[in-house]
């Protein structure tokens, strides 16, 4: 009687055909793997319900002076201020420009992407494609700084929940994006209406904002056929992307202040909130790839899941795409709309560490790290604020994954199996099923679940099978290299 060790790799394979998925895990659902073991994601509780009236588009967490804790948050009409008992403060600036909560598509001939869209129906001339509104947030010391897309202006809050922001001070207008600098600048992103155009204030005061002999204030256009779509603050430098290229700022002092070098090319941004940054360096999810900066070059990531979700993204809502970082485990996750969903449904989770990728389906419009507050702290699309990575309530869904097909033996045989020797942390958490066919094109026999003994006694027979590994109602199982014991029967 053969023992046969069911030893696939960590992560999820899509690409390619049903064969090339051999002995790769295919369908995974709130799990991980991490440090040799299958995992369950952490669930969620929720920490403030309907705290805000509509999905929020970003959100920020920061320490102030005196050591307490804050979150804003802003949706395409609002800005929200949370404070450490959960109360919620609308601070949208007086006079504020409402944006879109969902994207417009520009169902012009020429819009949109290939293949949307009846053949043969006439298109209107005209259209515009207007993305969902979106904000940037960073801190200016302990008072917070806001852009919205749409409104243009940037604003600075001094944590007053009786005195609303107010634009600063002989900054720009018509911005795309506000970041500060790890030298104290505050870089206005295509300011002034112009998609390339970079401006900033003096150092150490965001209120001068033309150029002199007696400052470091000015501004650089960038050569880019592109339109500014964000940037991330990394170690010594800032990362600037556009839809179509990646550019590197770096602080020189007067009389230029900053010079700007393009480090990537065709390695544009999804969406304006879909970038981080880490110790690592910076990841962002692309139109059709994923990539990464390393402090050298940009350069595309090798992803097992590429052809699942490009295939499946929501393009008309792509503007709504969510990065975030989960430190705790080492994993950048991006949250996207799928098929005609005009929502963030699904994610994709790639563990910079251990260089595997995970895929499922969670709503996030909008989400913060661990740091600040004991746990991650994310927002779903009815405005509910959730503790993340805590506790065992995953809504209606069981983490699971499935593996494609394993061959059984050498593959000629039709292999009979009899026990299954489980490899857990704590028996009987897991539970197990056993999908089995006798060819390629065969129709798939289902076998358990089993819920797993030492050994578990199971009967099935085929030349290839596929496993599915579930969570049993319990939130800290572990999973391991399971083994089949297994005899050859007739070749058929």
């Amino acid at each position: 009687m053969a023992l046969i060790p069911l030893q696939i790799p960590p992560g999820v394979h899509r690409n390619g055909t049903d064969f090339e998925l051999s002995n790769r895990w295919r369908e995974s659902n709130l799990v991980r793997w991490h440090d040799g073991s299958m995992r369950p994601v952490g669930g969620w509780t929720t920490r403030k319900s309907s705290a805000f009236a509509s999905a929020p588009r970003a959100m920020l967490s920061w320490v102030d002076n005196t050591s307490g804790t804050n979150l804003v948050a802003g949706t395409y009409n609002k800005l929200y201020y949370v404070n450490q008992s959960s109360t919620v403060y609308d601070i949208t600036p007086s006079g504020f420009t409402s944006g879109s909560l969902d994207a417009t598509v520009n169902t012009a001939y020429g819009g949109s992407y290939w293949g949307t869209g009846n053949y043969g129906t006439a298109r209107t001339s005209t259209g515009v494609y207007q993305e969902a509104t979106t904000w940037s947030l960073d801190t200016w010391g302990q008072n917070l700084l806001g852009c919205s897309v749409d409104d243009g202006k940037i604003y600075e809050w001094t944590l007053s929940t009786s005195t609303l922001p107010t634009a600063l001070t002989n900054a720009p207008v018509n911005n795309k994006f506000v970041l500060v600098t790890e030298e104290r600048f505050v870089f206005a992103l295509a300011s002034g209406g112009n998609p390339r155009k970079i401006q900033w204030s003096d150092r150490e005061d965001n209120t001068v904002w033309t150029a002199s002999a007696t400052n470091e204030a000015g501004d650089f256009e960038l050569q880019t056929q592109g339109q500014i779509m964000c940037g991330v603050r990394m170690r010594g430098r800032s990362l600037i992307l556009t839809d179509q290229d990646a550019h590197i700022s770096t602080y020189q002092g007067p009389p230029f202040v900053y010079g700007f070098e393009r480090v990537g090319t065709a390695c544009g941004v999804a969406s304006r909130k879909s970038a981080v940054a880490v110790d690592e360096g910076a990841f962002w999810m692309g139109h059709k790839a994923f990539y990464t900066f390393n402090g050298s070059v940009a350069t595309e990531i090798k992803c097992d899941v590429l052809d699942y979700v490009f295939d499946n993204l929501n393009r008309n809502q792509i503007s709504k795409v969510y990065a975030v970082h989960n430190s705790q485990f080492g994993e950048i996750w991006w949250f996207y709309p799928s098929g005609s969903s005009k929502e963030n449904d699904r994610y994709v989770t790639l563990d910079y560490k251990e260089e595997h990728w995970t895929i499922g389906s969670l709503g996030r419009t909008a989400c913060v790290d661990r740091g600040v507050f004991d746990n991650p702290i994310w927002s779903d699309a009815s405005g509910n604020l959730l503790n993340q990575e805590t506790g065992i309530n995953h809504g209606s869904s069981v983490p699971y994954a499935e593996s494609g097909p394993i061959s059984l033996g050498n593959g000629d045989n039709v292999m009979r199996v009899t026990n299954l020797i489980p490899d857990e942390k704590v028996q009987g958490e897991v539970k197990v099923s056993f999908k089995t066919r006798l060819y390629p094109n065969d129709t798939e026999t289902t076998y358990g679940p089993y819920t797993l003994l030492n050994p578990t006694d199971v009967r099935f027979t085929g030349r290839q099978v596929r496993i599915k590994v579930e969570g049993n109602g319990y939130h800290n199982w572990r999973s391991g290299i399971m083994r089949i014991e297994a005899r050859p029967g007739s070749k058929r």
